[in-house]
């Protein structure tokens, strides 16, 4: 799935317009980790993990390939799309 940016993004050197989030490819050791990633971060998952933004960043930067900080550096409307399209993909 790949997302489209509001405008371009730099991040360390490289300018990115798009993320390729291949989130079928994933497996259960994948969320697993990410869960481990969120709560390591302070993020408090609550019922659902899949509903939690931490959480979903982390599923986004190992579907993507990126690193975490990554997104926690893209502007606030696109880390927003995005995290928002990883709960949606894990809730279907």
């Amino acid at each position: 799935m790949k997302i489209m940016l509001s405008k371009e993004f730099v991040f360390e050197g490289k300018t990115y317009s798009e993320v390729d989030l291949n989130l079928e490819n994933l497996t259960g050791a994948d969320l697993e980790a990410a869960e481990r990633i969120a709560i390591s971060e302070g993020g408090g998952l609550g019922n659902f993990a899949e509903l939690c933004k931490p959480f979903q960043a982390a599923v986004a930067a190992r579907a993507a390939k990126l690193p975490l900080e990554f997104f926690h550096s893209l502007p606030a409307k696109d880390y927003s799309l995005i995290t928002l399209s990883v709960g949606n993909f894990l809730l279907k």
